[in-house]
């Protein structure tokens, strides 16, 4: 009997139709003599409903008090599908992330997973139940509720599966597997079989929405075999692993939630670099790519992500207020697969066609398993079309 978990996203749970076709799914797991550990997100889009709400009330609201309002929405989900097995015929019980014995860092919106106290999952499938988790959750040696930010819910459940030393860990959503680039703005992206834990970190990383980098970064530590698939058939999706192959380029993402930061200031000396980062970690907000472009100023670019910018604003108006800023909105585009550091004909193809298409670079990150190429401005889709079309089609 092999022990498996099986995570459902928000917009597999968004409605009752819906929920029966996730039931649906996971007895079919479970009649095949499966110990089966159910880990879901919040319904469609609750999380995004009451941070709205939230703000309503304060414009920056109690970090603490945040992760008790947001962890609700998971509990809905849960409590509705056990509901439903329950009413199907099936024993089911649900928990919450504490109850599930998860057991996190103090940080609030962003706590990260220290342990997980298997006691009562493994009592609940000794049972024979379906357990069900609330993922993005979990608790501090506080005992307060604690989130694992946005995303949450893939790490929970490669958590667990690891916790559990679980034979597979399927993550389901409403697409069935990783795409050579976004199927919505490249209508012949094709979906890729394999990926080893790096090329699929870099992929997360460089904002493809498909796993919480986070959870790659888990199961990458504890060896958990992930398979990606589709709520709403049943195709091959996308196996994530430790296997690693030469490859040519596997997909291109094209980030465009960034905004390219300058800041001037008359007078320079060593230590204002410090300071500046100090004052954007101390708000919450993590600069890449700073450079200081000139000796004697102070001149610094970096990049933030556009979620960020409203805060930094705030910024410009108190500590940073002595500074010269502008800030532009552009895109990160990058092309991740195995082996392309040493993959001279890849590079010198994708020059080519910024050439072309006249790309001002901003800069260059050359990695074993990624090439990414910040621009000065904001390029449309049609370069990231001819890109996929000469590396991948």
């Amino acid at each position: 009997m092999e022990t498996i978990v099986v995570k459902f996203g928000g917009s597999s749970l968004a409605d009752n139709i819906k929920l029966n076709i996730v039931a649906n799914k996971i007895i079919d797991f479970y009649n095949k003599k499966n110990k089966v550990i159910v880990v879901v997100s919040a319904q469609g889009k609750t999380t995004d409903g009451l941070i709205k709400e939230a703000k309503e009330l304060s414009y920056e609201p109690d970090k603490r008090e945040m992760d008790v309002l947001l962890s609700t929405g998971e509990q809905i989900s849960i409590s509705k599908l056990a509901i439903l097995l329950k009413r199907l015929g099936y024993n089911a019980i649900s928990l919450t992330g504490w109850q599930a014995g998860i057991y996190t860092s103090n940080t609030n919106e962003e706590a990260k997973i220290e342990y997980i106290n298997t006691k009562r999952i493994s009592q609940e499938l000794d049972n024979g139940n379906i357990v069900i988790i609330a993922g993005f959750q979990g608790i501090n040696d506080k005992q307060d509720i604690t989130t694992l930010g946005r995303g949450g819910s893939d790490t929970t459940a490669v958590a667990v599966a690891a916790a559990m030393k679980a034979d597979h860990c399927y993550i389901f959503s409403d697409v069935d597997g990783v795409y050579s680039t976004d199927p919505n703005k490249i209508t012949d992206a094709k979906k890729i079989e394999e990926l080893s834990y790096d090329e699929m970190l870099d992929l997360s990383n460089e904002g493809a929405k498909v796993l919480h980098n986070r959870c790659v970064e888990i199961a990458q530590k504890f060896n958990v075999l992930i398979e990606t698939g589709s709520t709403f058939n049943n195709n091959v999706g996308t196996q994530i692993n430790n296997k690693i192959e030469e490859s040519t380029v596997k997909s291109i993402v094209k980030n465009d939630n960034l905004f390219l930061i300058t800041l001037k200031y008359e007078n320079y000396n060593a230590d204002m670099l410090n300071k500046l980062y100090f004052t954007l970690l101390n708000n919450g907000i993590i600069p890449t790519n700073m450079i200081n472009n000139s000796i004697n100023s102070f001149n610094v670019s970096f990049t933030i992500k556009s979620a960020d910018l409203g805060r930094f604003q705030e910024l410009l108006e108190s500590d940073l207020k002595d500074f010269t800023s502008s800030f532009t909105n552009i895109s990160r585009i990058s092309l991740v697969g195995f082996g392309i550091m040493n993959n001279e004909n890849i590079i010198k193809k994708v020059l080519e066609i910024l050439n072309i298409n006249s790309v001002d670079i901003f800069s260059m990150q050359l990695e074993e398993c990624k090439l990414s190429i910040m621009t000065k401005e904001k390029v449309n889709n049609k370069l990231l079309e001819q890109l996929h079309h000469e590396l991948i089609s």
